[in-house]
């Protein structure tokens, strides 16, 4: 039996606290946030929360996103392998030019430690 969730919505509309089911029909949990670009309008994904914790979902994995409902493109089995997410934060400082260099000056103290 569908699913009955409504019109089809926009991510930018989509609200915390919305059902999240797998091709299956099983609940995989709620949104808990949504990921996009918004400098370049690009939707990337959402954060679920399941029962195992959050759970990063890409956008090809995202079927439908409607008023009371999203549904996956991947079973609810499937959809508990999936990655937690990172931070916001911690993406921004990955892909820096500071980031880079704090973790190439990281290394070099660390390898300066072990030949100590």
């Amino acid at each position: 039996m569908p699913i009955d969730d409504g019109h089809a919505i926009s991510y930018k509309v989509l609200r915390r606290g919305t059902p999240v089911y797998g091709s299956d029909g099983v609940q995989v949990g709620t949104v808990r946030r949504v990921q996009d670009n918004a400098r370049e309008n690009i939707f990337d994904g959402i954060v679920v929360d399941t029962a195992n914790g959050r759970r990063f979902v890409d956008a090809p994995e995202v079927a439908r996103v409607a008023e009371r409902g999203v549904t996956l493109t991947i079973t609810a089995a499937a959809a508990a392998d999936l990655p937690e997410p990172r931070s916001v934060m911690a993406e921004r400082v990955a892909m820096s030019t500071s980031g880079r260099r704090a973790k190439r000056f990281t290394q070099r103290m660390r390898d300066r430690w072990d030949r100590r």
